[in-house]
């Protein structure tokens, strides 16, 4: 992986655990919320995943966010 790219998946799992934390949803809320394993929201808060965009639109539903804000 390039270091923009790593840079990138930085940044959005920073912004997923702090708006995810500040709606008060724990990982496995979020994820049963989204209709996703548990695990997937660990491995995307540690960097760990890339996101498809019909999960990044499901997280961003979740949490009354635009996508834009998990990138900036």
């Amino acid at each position: 992986m390039n270091q923009k790219a790593g840079q990138i998946l930085l940044t959005f799992a920073t912004n997923l655990k702090k708006l995810r934390e500040k709606k008060g949803y724990s990982q496995r809320g979020l994820a049963s919320h989204c209709n996703i394993d548990n695990a997937d929201i660990s491995r995307m808060e540690n960097g760990l995943s890339n996101v498809t965009l019909l999960t990044l639109e499901q997280l961003a539903e979740a949490l009354e966010c635009d996508v834009k804000d998990f990138f900036e």
